[in-house]
């Protein structure tokens, strides 16, 4: 017969206790999801709002995004076809899309990059119907979205360091896309957030949530930046 120290049998108490702790935290989580009255009252009222808000984002972004890449994908095919054809957001030296879509990075997958956008972007907009339809999505289907929209955002911030640093010249569409991708991300952060689908402390879910709009213009506005600061010397060739 084996004897426990008081150190021990504490020790063993306090596992399952923790254990306990944390499921009672998941399914506290869970009611807070099924049941909006165990919310405080600021989270009661504003969780269907921001709800109705990720929905308009998602519905016109996408709808913006589709637009700006499935233009770019029809011209893109047009410039297949005919060599000497010449984009209809091909303007001047700086400003031209045939540049952009000719590069390597224009097709960093082996296709063009546009026909991600036309097969991504519906589902976006599909996302944004079912919140303004008032359609709770399952989480593994937000959390599905939003990490496409962090691969989305990535891919668009890297095209944009590529177009602006190494290629030269920018493509109108292609700015549309990156207008449309990155407040869709920043909404599909705060909404999986603010659902509790990701773990976060309380104080940055709110200043994240609280911000949106900010942060999405803020990310914008610094792109803007960028492109005024490194072709500064350029702009004549717009004129």
């Amino acid at each position: 017969m084996t004897t426990r120290t008081p150190a021990e049998s504490q020790s063993h108490d306090v596992e399952p206790a923790l254990g306990a702790d944390a499921a009672d935290d998941e399914l506290l989580d869970d009611e807070l999801l099924d049941d909006p009255e165990l919310l405080d009252p600021v989270e009661r009222t504003e969780r269907p709002a921001s709800r109705l808000v990720t929905g308009w984002v998602l519905l016109i972004g996408g709808l913006i995004g589709l637009i700006g890449s499935g233009t770019l994908a029809i011209e893109r095919v047009l410039l297949a076809a005919d060599p000497d054809y010449i984009p209809s957001c091909s303007f001047n030296p700086l400003i031209s899309c045939g540049q952009v879509m000719e590069s390597w990075q224009g097709k960093l997958f082996g296709f063009p990059n546009p026909f991600i956008g036309v097969a991504a972007f519906p589902v976006v907009m599909t996302f944004g119907v079912m919140l303004l339809a008032k359609l709770r999505p399952p989480r593994w289907m937000m959390l599905g979205l939003w990490a496409g929209t962090v691969l989305g955002a990535a891919f668009v911030t890297w095209l944009f360091t590529q177009s602006v640093y190494v290629i030269g010249a920018l493509c109108p569409y292609c700015m549309v896309v990156w207008v449309a991708m990155i407040p869709t991300f920043v909404y599909t952060t705060g909404f999986v957030l603010s659902e509790r689908h990701l773990p976060a402390p309380a104080g940055l879910r709110r200043a994240v949530v609280d911000n949106r709009a900010l942060i999405s213009v803020v990310w914008l506005l610094a792109i803007a930046i960028f492109i005024t600061v490194e072709f500064w010397d350029r702009w004549y060739l717009v004129f």
